[in-house]
């Protein structure tokens, strides 16, 4: 279905705007292609990698694998009609992504959860959650399911304050060593 400016209903996300103490919040879907979203996610894979490298060899990621890594993800999963890429903006600056892709009718599959180092601790990631949940939901989902590793901490003890719960592997990621699902309920 198609609206009067020619965006495609069924898979729009509407923006989403919250004050905290410190500024104001945005989310709003974006194309994987896009310079922002492309930004976003050589900083989301850097960070995640090197991360991953610096615990098991104590240095970071070589710089030849990081660009093949990077170049390899087209970001097809997170477009219409079977997925949606979200950006997060704090102040009207990009500060984080979230991809959602449907694994089948009725499951969303979170990945590419990301806020900017400088700009955590300031509610942008539940707001960014939040809004990927509703993305899922306008996708058909009924469930969203993600997997992570362990040494993510922080993402791990955000999904489990948001409700989630850790279940058996569902994919075989390679990295992933939890893996989390939560029950969407209809929106209010």
């Amino acid at each position: 279905m198609t609206d009067a400016t020619g965006t495609t209903a069924a898979h729009t996300t509407e923006t989403t705007d919250t004050d905290t103490a410190q500024g104001t919040w945005t989310v709003a879907s974006e194309a994987f292609s896009s310079p922002v979203a492309a930004a976003l996610w050589r900083a989301y894979y850097t960070e995640v990698s090197d991360r991953w490298y610096e615990l098991h060899e104590g240095r970071s990621t070589p710089p030849d694998e990081l660009e093949r890594e990077i170049a390899a993800d087209t970001g097809a999963d997170f477009a219409p009609p079977g997925g949606v890429l979200l950006v997060a903006r704090y102040g009207g600056e990009p500060a984080g992504m979230a991809g959602v892709r449907l694994l089948d009718a009725s499951t969303g599959e979170l990945k590419r959860f990301f806020v900017r180092k400088e700009m955590r601790g300031r509610g942008g990631a539940v707001l960014l959650l939040a809004a990927a949940e509703d993305a899922a939901r306008a996708l058909g989902a009924r469930r969203m399911v993600l997997d992570t590793r362990h040494d993510l901490v922080e993402a791990r003890a955000l999904y489990a304050r948001r409700g989630y719960e850790e279940i058996e592997a569902y994919n075989s990621n390679e990295y992933a060593e939890h893996w989390f699902s939560k029950d969407l309920p209809a929106a209010d």
